[in-house]
């Protein structure tokens, strides 16, 4: 079945009047032309008008439907005060495309510009541009055929248009704050991700790849990419995820492409598989690094084709799906391997974004508390906050070098939902920081192998003179080792002594890390590069 023509366009107060008598029907009147085009037949008309022209808007929509009763008609009032007024009308025009149930699938929508003000083309202009109308522009003009006059189609490159789309900063800021959660994150790295992710998202169906460790996120921001293509009219299907880890075999194949009555033992009925489920809207492949080779294969074609056979078919299927994949491991290192084809690397490799986890954003822990709180508070339906003391304290050992935060957000959602749920009237108090602290201690102890003191004797051995060491306290040995294996597990000077100096940096009008922990090396004779050779 072909896709509907429907005709959105505002009344010209002028143009489209041309008398209200007899004389009108020998004039060109660009709304009523539109209906009489005999190669462009209109399904639907959407005329949008002000309140004051109800008399002028009622004789139109009169006069098109005695030339084209097979359209359905419908009108849509607006009411601002100035027409002029480029803020008031394109408020007015943007709650329209907010009111007005679009459908791109059935629909082929355009946007007729040739009437109205200047302003109120323009907004049209930047609504569809922006996609809030998913349409083409029509424009109208007298000619010599008639009273009908000329229509043109202009299909936007919207690429071209980098200062028309700088308009739209409030809802790029809105789109950014979504993919965020609503976080008012500060990691420089992470908002610079989010901000071009943002703009990935709705400009491109090209497959997305998330990286990053276990709890750094990256299902939940495929569940808001999928939200904000949906708000922006990208989407029509449904958001499909699964976990690559739990496919195996068989099982995998049919998961992933569905299957046919009979294609292996128990295959009772047929299945449909999740690309197919995924279709017009997004599949969200988890942990794709565990997927087998002959899975891979056919996803490969599945993304460049979009069509795929389903195990135990001659007859192939299609779907027009987008992909987001997601990983915690090397998959350059998967290919050299043989455990991961480099063709579907590459294919999936075209947006490429590497979630940090929480020891990387330690700048990021306030706000996300505050989240897990807010996210809580709403769960159960009444308000858990900590009191001061017991925020501070929980603060001070978050940023510290005890937390390791393995498991990542994972493990900060479980520690605020365990004492938010302690929580008598609704107040986390020092003593519930405390036993969590204690916890978290011992859970992330259990991975940690034990350094017995001759393994410590070594490591101060092989940075230090025999006489230099002989010289040191105890106690002041045990420091040092803490320092020197900081050391090695920092990139830079800079971020060991942000690890080190956790508490007292923020004490100071100014910091510098780096020089104090130089200087505190220089103690005793080392340098940073020399211990993270």
């Amino acid at each position: 079945m072909p896709a509907r023509n429907v005709v959105i366009g505002i009344l010209g107060s002028r143009l489209d009047h041309q008398g209200l008598g007899k004389r009108r029907h020998s004039r060109w009147r660009p709304t009523v032309g539109i209906v009489m085009q005999p190669d462009f037949p209109v399904d639907e008309f959407v005329l949008l008008h002000h309140a004051d022209e109800a008399e002028l808007a009622g004789s139109t929509l009169r006069d098109m439907r005695a030339l084209a009763p097979a359209t359905r008609f419908a009108a849509h009032v607006l009411n601002y005060s100035d027409p002029w007024d480029f803020g008031e009308v394109y408020s007015q025009l943007h709650d329209f495309t907010h009111q007005y149930r679009f459908d791109p699938e059935q629909n082929n929508y355009y946007v007729h510009i040739t009437t109205g003000t200047h302003v109120a083309q323009i907004c049209l202009f930047l609504l569809t541009e922006a996609n809030y109308i998913p349409g083409k522009l029509l424009q109208t003009s007298p000619s010599n055929e008639g009273v009908q006059g000329a229509i043109q189609i202009i299909d936007l490159d919207l690429s071209r248009y980098d200062q028309i789309a700088s308009r739209f900063a409030r809802e790029t800021q809105e789109g950014i704050a979504y993919l965020k959660g609503g976080i008012d994150t500060r990691n420089a790295a992470f908002n610079a991700l989010i901000v071009q992710l943002e703009q990935v998202s709705i400009r491109s169906t090209a497959p997305i790849l998330l990286t990053g460790p276990t709890g750094a996120g990256k299902s939940q921001l495929a569940k808001r990419i999928f939200a904000l293509k949906k708000q922006r009219g990208q989407v029509s299907g449904k958001l499909v995820e699964t976990n690559c880890a739990t496919l195996r075999g068989d099982n995998a194949m049919s998961a992933l492409f569905g299957h046919v009555k009979g294609a292996f033992t128990g295959a009772l009925t047929a299945r449909t598989g999740l690309l197919r489920e995924a279709d017009k809207g997004l599949l969200f492949l988890d942990e794709i690094g565990e997927l087998g080779l002959d899975e891979q294969a056919m996803l490969l074609r599945a993304i460049e084709d979009k069509v795929f056979t389903p195990f135990g078919s001659d007859r192939e299927t299609g779907s027009d799906f987008q992909l987001i994949a997601g990983t915690n491991r090397d998959l350059f290192q998967r290919v050299r391997e043989g455990k991961f084809r480099e063709d579907l690397l590459a294919r999936i490799n075209l947006w490429t974004y590497e979630l940090p986890g929480l020891r990387e954003r330690l700048e990021d822990m306030e706000p996300n508390i505050e989240y897990e709180l807010q996210q809580f508070t709403h769960k159960v339906g009444h308000k858990v906050s900590f009191n001061k003391a017991a925020r501070e304290q929980y603060l001070a050992f978050a940023h510290s070098a005890a937390a390791s935060w393995r498991a990542n957000f994972r493990d900060l959602n479980s520690s605020i939902t365990r004492m938010a749920t302690l929580a008598n009237g609704g107040r986390i108090t020092e003593e519930i920081v405390s036993v969590e602290i204690g916890r978290l201690r011992y859970d992330w102890g259990g991975f940690h192998e034990k350094t017995p003191a001759s393994s410590a004797d070594s490591l101060l051995r092989e940075v230090l003179e025999a006489e230099v060491l002989a010289g040191i306290d105890h106690f002041d040995q045990v420091q040092l080792v803490e320092v020197i294996r900081v050391c090695r597990e920092s990139k830079t000077l800079a971020e060991a002594g942000r690890t080190l100096f956790n508490i007292s940096r923020t004490q100071r009008a100014s910091s510098n890390d780096s020089h104090r922990l130089r200087v505190y090396l220089q103690k005793y004779g080392l340098a940073f590069a020399e211990l993270t050779d």
